[in-house]
């Protein structure tokens, strides 16, 4: 048995959670952009919810508790998604020569970073709203640095808004 095999046995192992730092060269802003309608989505909702009067019945009120608790939930979750997407692409795939092509990229991913956070701490649609826009502007840079033209489809989401793909 050699060192190498000695030390693998013995020491224990853990689960490494990375995108991927290889490089894959695998990246995408897609996920990012599905958060985004999913933090508008889930804020709709949440503006939505109304009691039948100012004096609901006890189990009405409950129910809606329970409603805004897990919409504010799934909300918050899909804000970190996006800050969690957002800096995976800051930090392994927008490189140096990306920043000087497109100088407003460092301020637009700190300004999306905060809107997130935003997001999570509100319940904000004009906030979420300008997410998903910055979030669509990192995506155009992003398909532009590839040498793909990007483009606006209809997402097909309930928000009725846009996805940014490339021809």
């Amino acid at each position: 048995m050699n060192v190498l095999d000695s030390l693998i046995r013995f020491l224990p192992s853990r689960p490494v959670y990375a995108h991927c730092d290889i490089p894959c060269g695998i990246y995408d802003p897609h996920v990012a952009q599905m958060a985004a309608h999913t933090v508008i989505r889930m804020t709709n909702f949440i503006n939505d919810l109304h009691a039948s009067s100012d004096n609901a019945p006890f189990e009405e009120r409950k129910k809606i508790i329970s409603q805004v608790s897990r919409l504010t939930k799934v909300k918050e979750e899909h804000a970190e998604i996006v800050k969690h997407e957002i800096t995976i692409l800051w930090g392994d795939y927008f490189k140096e020569e990306h920043l000087k092509e497109f100088p407003e990229l460092h301020d637009l991913v700190w300004k999306t970073l905060k809107l997130a956070s935003k997001c999570k701490q509100n319940i904000d649609l004009e906030a979420a709203n300008e997410l998903l826009k910055n979030v669509q502007e990192i995506a155009e840079i992003f398909w532009k640095t590839k040498k793909l033209e990007p483009v606006r489809i209809p997402s097909g989401y309930p928000t009725e808004g846009e996805v940014v793909s490339h021809k």
